[in-house]
């Protein structure tokens, strides 16, 4: 039986570029992810955070250092084991929806499941499922002009959870929304968190979202400057 965490970052560096223009974005990152927990990643622009999470989303690999995901070092992987390792345990959400505009929300929602191949009735069945756990399951017909902003993103998150992952990554999940919508989207990944047992971990500059959170890691030039339990402790109730 492993001792090992469910995903640990090792004195994770990042470097872009070379020589003289080479830039450090991660200086030695540390860091551990325990199943089930709901991690809001917080830090000015710069400080390293977006680079972490696409570390941490096998988007991208690290300089040095080990990152460590079920017991399996990523950094060792190849490009399309890292996709194949995407596919089965990752789902990402992103601030700008990234919905297909001529589709409807049961084809957006399906597209994972068809990239799997998987059989029609099966993925329509899967889709649908997920988007009932978003609570849109009467708008399986509805394009994406046809939804608000709020209802876009619940159908971006049931894309991300169709192909039941152990973890979602969502970066800035409210940045396109208003407050009122912020709060539900936020209320949703709190109950996915909480009900499905799935690991949230998401980029945020909102201090009030990040309240939803159990825990908020905070990134300061390139490194984890502190780490915190979440004061508001909404994503616990």
């Amino acid at each position: 039986m492993t001792t090992d965490p469910f995903i640990a970052m090792r004195r994770i560096t990042k470097v872009y570029g070379e020589g003289a223009t080479a830039f450090q974005a991660l200086k030695g990152v540390d860091l551990n992810v325990a199943q089930g927990d709901f991690i809001a990643v917080m830090g000015p622009s710069g400080s390293g955070k977006s680079t972490a999470m696409n570390i941490l989303g096998c988007l991208d690999v690290p300089t040095t250092g080990e990152f460590i995901f079920k017991g399996v070092h990523i950094e060792t992987l190849d490009r399309d084991e890292r996709a194949l390792l995407r596919r089965r345990y990752l789902g990402f959400v992103f601030q700008g929806f990234n919905l297909l505009a001529r589709t409807t929300a049961l084809e957006n929602v399906e597209l994972p499941l068809l990239y799997r191949g998987d059989p029609k009735e099966q993925r329509r069945e899967a889709a649908m499922s997920a988007l009932e756990k978003v609570g849109l399951d009467r708008w399986w017909d509805h394009t994406p002009a046809q939804l608000s902003g709020g209802q876009q993103q619940r159908v971006a998150i049931a894309r991300a959870i169709v192909t039941n992952p152990d973890v979602l990554l969502a970066d800035e999940p409210t940045g396109n929304l208003d407050s009122a919508r912020s709060v539900e989207i936020m209320q949703l990944l709190a109950s996915l968190n909480r009900d499905a047992g799935i690991t949230v971990l998401m980029v945020t500059h909102e201090p009030d979202m990040a309240e939803f959170a159990k825990t908020i890691v905070h990134f300061k030039d390139g490194l984890v400057d502190r780490i915190e339990a979440a004061a508001g402790g909404v994503g616990a109730h």
